[in-house]
């Protein structure tokens, strides 16, 4: 009996330390943490630069007043351009563009072989875009915002002086696309449609004359992208 009784007691204590070993494993189940993913660890920051090399293709019209028939071109140019975004979301960013170019005006139409002189222009643009995020490393997206396009440091050619175009704000569209090589660096396409519709005055053979210049360029380049 007291055998019986001695053995009972040895399986129940058995018993015991196999529950609370049990036990003790379940919490430390329960308290150790879940693992992170690790493009949770490593979140993107929401900062981005381009660097690109831009074509500025100005559309040619414009008018001289009380001339009839009178016309204007502009000269094309490549200049290098910086762009800085900002990603409020995977999808939503706002770019803002800066650079700065030459344009040299001349006649056509009535005044085809005049030659008026040069200026150059700054047209800092700030866009809202959306970035389109299903298709891998391709990321396609498009713009709109404003552009506020400063005129400056004019120039004449022989027989005209006193050039003075007025800086104007207009609309901006935009698309384009990246394509990134890895979590930084990519390639970048772009092209963005100015609406430039200015006036500009100057003296020809000291008298004062005027007009419109409608210049409406395409602002088209190809660059590298870099994501902090």
């Amino acid at each position: 009996m007291m055998r019986n009784a001695a053995a009972i007691a040895a399986l129940l204590g058995t018993a015991t330390v196999v529950l609370s070993g049990a036990v003790q494993a379940a919490d430390m189940a329960q308290n150790t943490p879940a693992p992170v993913a690790a493009d949770a660890v490593s979140a993107k920051s929401p900062w981005q630069v381009r660097v690109r090399a831009l074509g500025v293709i100005p559309n040619d019209k414009g008018s001289v007043n009380g001339v009839a028939g009178s016309d204007l071109n502009y000269s094309n140019s490549v200049t290098p351009e910086l762009d800085i975004s900002y990603f409020f979301t995977d999808n939503i960013a706002a770019e803002l563009i800066l650079g700065t170019t030459s344009s040299r005006i001349t006649g056509a139409g009535s005044l085809a072989g005049v030659n008026v002189g040069k200026t150059w222009i700054l047209p800092p643009t700030l866009t809202l875009q959306y970035h389109f995020t299903d298709f891998g490393a391709f990321k396609p997206y498009v713009g709109a915002g404003v552009n506020y396009t400063f005129f400056y440091n004019e120039s004449t050619q022989p027989g005209f002086s006193n050039l003075k175009v007025d800086s104007h704000v207009g609309a901006a569209l935009q698309v384009g696309f990246d394509y990134m090589f890895d979590e930084h660096w990519g390639l970048n396409v772009d092209a963005k449609k100015l609406f430039l519709d200015t006036k500009w005055s100057a003296d020809m053979g000291g008298t004062p004359i005027a007009g419109k210049a409608k210049l409406d360029p395409w602002l088209v380049g190809a660059g590298v992208t870099y994501r902090f």
